[in-house]
């Protein structure tokens, strides 16, 4: 049997790209899912200069270039913008918060826990051997990103202690958080202990009891059965400091060059959340109001009953060599014709593999040799 650890992690990064039909795919990390306008105007940039004049969001807040020419050079320019703070480290910066906290509802502010957490994470040589999937979560008690199947995380119970979140379920150990970064570090490095052939918490036969055990802790609570799947927040969202944040959706979660040009414009904190959207925050009322009326126009969608909302799809051709249709331009025109295949959300596939199927209940439809099949699951 070969040990996983010896055998190398595909999972793309800046630096490690993945050659895909189209060219060479680079994804940036993005803890918190936080963007500076400055570093929206970079990613815009590269994407103009280098790619193929789109960002690509993914389901963990991260961002992803396609066709990208000459890598050094966007890794470089990554660097300069403080998205690549660490080489060594950079695929297993994988870090969603509950993107409105701090600013809307929930029962603590987890902002802070996000640098401190990926300073820890890059601090440690030993956790650079982290698999490129690893996946850490911090929920100011919403439920939000706890859904989302997290292997180490951390979920509010008040604003003094969290629950442990492990394998994407509360584990009933409750700890104080002042302690979450120091108890997800030292789990992960228990998962490095324990991990042979397996690339997520979950494959572990008993990983969460052997976890707790070698944290030397124990639950003391009854855990949450379960998280609800949440919906991306999209519209007027009102701060109870008196500014609005903005959510906008987005087409298969690509944001157009153009389009991130004029997000870096406004000079507001962004935020990528793991449902593929964008939140523009801190913003007065009337620079949300002009923002609503410039870039709805642009593509970003701000009506939370849109049917773009309720439809994903993976590259397709021409960008995936396994698939068999042309996967995005089909489901456009299904968009646009009001001919959707089935109602509600519904994620489409070039192939059997379904990449990028959003968690909860979508149904699948499946590109074949002779059309597309509908699967519910």
């Amino acid at each position: 049997m070969v040990d996983s650890r010896s055998r190398p992690d595909a999972c793309p990064g800046a630096l490690q790209v993945h050659q895909a039909a189209d060219g060479a795919l680079a994804r940036v990390r993005l803890p918190g899912g936080l963007l500076t306008s400055a570093q929206v105007q970079t990613l815009a940039e590269s994407a103009r200069d280098l790619g193929n004049g789109e960002i690509e969001l993914t389901s963990r807040g991260n961002a992803q270039l396609r066709a990208v020419r000459d890598p050094l050079e966007f890794a470089r320019r990554l660097a300069g913008a403080g998205l690549l703070p660490s080489e060594t480290h950079e695929r297993v910066r994988n870090i969603l918060v509950s993107p409105l906290t701090g600013r809307i509802g929930g029962l603590t502010d987890l902002r802070e826990l996000v640098g401190v957490l990926d300073r820890t994470l890059c601090a440690d040589s030993a956790l650079a051997d982290l698999p490129g999937r690893t996946l850490f979560t911090l929920d100011d008690g919403r439920g939000d990103v706890s859904a989302l199947g997290g292997d180490f995380g951390v979920h509010a119970v008040d604003g003094a202690e969290v629950a442990l979140i492990l394998a994407g379920r509360d584990s009933g150990a409750r700890i104080p958080t002042a302690d979450a970064v120091s108890v997800l570090v030292d789990a992960a490095r228990v998962f490095l202990e324990l991990r042979d052939r397996h690339w997520r918490l979950s494959e572990i036969a008993d990983g969460v009891d052997r976890t707790l055990s070698a944290l030397t802790l124990a639950p003391t609570a009854d855990p949450v059965p379960g998280f609800d799947e949440h919906r991306p927040p999209i519209g007027w969202l009102d701060q109870p400091d008196g500014n609005v944040t903005l959510g906008g959706g987005l087409a298969f979660g690509v944001l157009d060059a153009r389009l991130a040009e004029f997000l870096a414009a406004v000079e507001k904190p962004v935020i990528v959340t793991p449902w593929k959207t964008v939140l523009l925050c801190d913003l007065d009322e009337w620079s949300a109001e002009q923002v609503v009326r410039v870039l709805a126009p642009m593509g970003l969608i701000f009506d939370e009953n849109s049917p773009w909302l309720n439809v994903s799809a993976c590259t397709g051709q021409p960008g995936c060599e396994k698939a068999l249709a042309d996967v995005r331009t089909d489901a456009r025109d299904a968009v646009a014709s009001g001919e959707l295949p089935v109602e509600g959300r519904q994620h489409w596939s070039g192939c059997e593999r379904c990449c990028g199927r959003p968690k909860g209940e979508v149904a699948d439809v499946v590109a074949t040799e002779t059309g597309y099949r509908v699967d519910k699951r």
